[in-house]
């Protein structure tokens, strides 16, 4: 259908208005869409290259898989005396399997998102959970709060959890800014968010089953993550996703902030390759760590927290994801890596640490379904 003779046309001023009102519009959503984060400034190190120490290797190739049916996101694996392991889905079961991944079995659910794993001197499953707290789990399968959100020192983001030798519970509160109970019980999201701002929240904190109090032995870590005594029986070692390094802290340390530098806290790993995650004692003295991920862009943002605001406001569908590369290593208490074990190819799913038992090496991932498993040679 013809419009009328005499209707005014569509000329180029009219497009050109259209079109700048459109950008205003977007750069107006870009600046000013509100987030959840309140970014801070902080200076990456330079990415080290995959060399020397962390030479490239395809290693981590050879594993097997172990299938957790309807069961994802083996986050953590712990191995008990009797040969047996355990570990925890994103379901909030924690599952008992034998050493090859037989006999699965729920010995427990929590209702949440259990991650750390330990063993008390009573033989109780001591966890970390993200959104419940910290709990023990007896033998029966009872789960009780030892601590959570609604107690003296709130728990909002339990992740990593160790019982040294004289009882005492020391466990890792991620994030005190982002609870994954906040953010739909995802604990990647509330991760994510809390690397994107850098505000350096996490904490280690202390229980003690004696007397049931809580205290802050340390805190201003970008993520608190991994957790695992030293055998001096008075350290602990630390992972810090969010600044790439792994710190040991000393147990008698009470509310120190490890950003003003203390004799009480030093940096045993720094500018590690990718984001360590879980610390589990492994055999010969070695102690494991998983690297969740390599290194990407949010290096280059790093002094730039504008930006990473800005990113946030980006529909995640837009987001170009660094290619998966698993990695795990194993460190002697000096600081000295003695193994690398890697897979470019990314077929090992996001590995957040690995467990080394005499049947071999288990990998834990964060979402699939399966467990990775190198057996013994």
């Amino acid at each position: 259908m013809r419009a009328p003779a005499d209707a005014p046309p569509f000329d180029a001023p009219r497009r050109l208005l259209a079109a700048m009102l459109s950008l205003l519009a977007i750069a107006a959503y870009l600046c000013l869409w509100p987030v959840p984060v309140d970014a801070v400034s902080w200076q990456a190190p330079p990415a080290p290259r995959y060399e020397g120490p962390f030479a490239k290797n395809d290693r981590l190739l050879r594993q097997r898989f172990i299938s957790l049916g309807e069961g994802r996101g083996p986050e953590h694996v712990l191995a008990a005396a009797d040969g047996s392991i355990y570990t925890a889905l994103a379901d909030g079961r924690i599952l008992r399997m034998d050493a090859g991944g037989g006999a699965q079995a729920t010995v427990a659910s929590t209702g949440g998102r259990p991650l750390g794993l330990a063993f008390d001197a009573q033989g109780r499953l001591i966890v970390a959970d993200a959104i419940k707290g910290l709990l023990m789990v007896s033998q029966g399968g009872v789960v009780t709060v030892l601590a959570d959100g609604a107690t003296s020192i709130p728990v909002g983001f339990a992740d990593g959890v160790a019982v040294a030798a004289d009882g005492k519970i020391y466990s890792t509160d991620a994030s005190t800014r982002f609870a994954p109970a906040q953010h739909g019980g995802s604990t990647d999201e509330a991760a994510l968010l809390d690397i994107f701002e850098q505000s350096a929240t996490g904490r280690v904190l202390a229980y003690d089953p004696a007397t049931g109090t809580t205290r802050i032995v340390a805190h201003g870590f970008s993520f608190a993550n991994g957790i695992v005594p030293a055998s001096d029986g008075h350290s602990l070692y630390v992972a810090e996703s969010g600044r790439y390094r792994v710190w040991k802290i000393a147990m008698e340390a009470d509310g120190l902030d490890v950003r003003h530098g203390s004799a009480q806290a030093t940096v045993l790993l720094e500018n590690l390759p990718g984001f360590p995650d879980n610390l589990t004692r492994g055999k010969d003295g070695r102690i494991w760590l998983g690297l969740a991920g390599p290194r990407n862009e949010l290096d280059m943002l790093s002094t730039r927290p504008f930006l990473r605001e800005l990113a946030l406001r980006i529909p995640r569908a837009l987001w170009r994801m660094p290619p998966a590369y698993g990695h795990v290593l194993a460190f002697q208490e000096d600081g000295t890596i003695v193994a690398s074990l890697q897979d470019p190819g990314g077929t090992s799913l996001n590995i957040t640490g690995a467990t080394e038992t005499d049947a071999g090496l288990y990998l834990h991932n964060v979402s699939g379904k399966v467990l990775g498993w190198l057996p013994a040679m």
